[in-house]
């Protein structure tokens, strides 16, 4: 007659899901395509969701691979690393929350990858120092109901982090009017899902009016 098994000691019982005080990303494309990471539900982090990601990376689709990426306020990193994913040879991730800034590094480790660089600093705070080339696509999914766009995409566009070609990702709540841009963005794609507005603009050359 076989034995009855021992139940695992508690501590040595392999973690199915996230707990309470974490989150949890599946990346849908590229190299790590179906990878499931998790983060600390710190700072009222809301990734993107799957969808809203899919139709993204679709109108993106021929701008990622090589490109140079900013991911501002970005929490999980899930827009970054969907990224670098996809072939992006370089994604800058700027949050100011120690613990997501910690859990983005972990991450990448985990994904054995180099390219993505973490900067654990005040959004604002980074765009006005301006350093190095323009980004080929920066991802900004600030958070809700608190002026950011007003306040930020003047310092970007002031402080030289785009160039003509590059595309501009923003997501904000759908009870308000859209942003405010320079003359030089042109929207290029926009949907609604839910109570979120998502939208895709392109640089183009403000003097010819013709894009790269």
């Amino acid at each position: 007659m076989s034995r009855p098994r021992r139940p695992t000691p508690a501590r040595n019982r392999r973690r199915t899901g996230p707990s309470a005080d974490e989150g949890e990303l599946r990346i849908i494309g590229g190299d790590w395509r179906s990878r499931v990471l998790r983060f600390p539900d710190e700072g009222g982090v809301r990734p993107t969701p799957a969808r809203i990601r899919e139709t993204l990376f679709n109108w993106l689709q021929f701008k990622v691979p090589g490109s140079r990426c900013l991911d501002l306020f970005s929490g999980s990193g899930v827009l970054g690393l969907e990224a670098l994913s996809r072939g992006s040879r370089e994604v800058t991730f700027v949050d100011h929350t120690p613990a997501l800034a910690r859990a983005l590094r972990d991450n990448l480790r985990k994904l054995g990858s180099e390219d993505g660089r973490v900067e654990c600093v005040d959004v604002q705070a980074f765009l006005q120092n301006r350093t190095g080339e323009d980004y080929d696509i920066l991802f900004m999914d600030a958070p809700f109901h608190q002026g950011w766009l007003e306040l930020l995409i003047p310092l970007i566009e002031e402080n030289g982090w785009i160039g003509t070609g590059s595309r501009v990702y923003l997501e904000y709540e759908s009870d308000r009017v859209a942003p405010s841009v320079p003359a030089r963005w042109h929207l290029h794609r926009q949907k609604q899902a839910g109570q979120v507005t998502y939208a895709l603009y392109h640089i183009v050359d403000a003097q010819a009016g013709l894009s790269e």
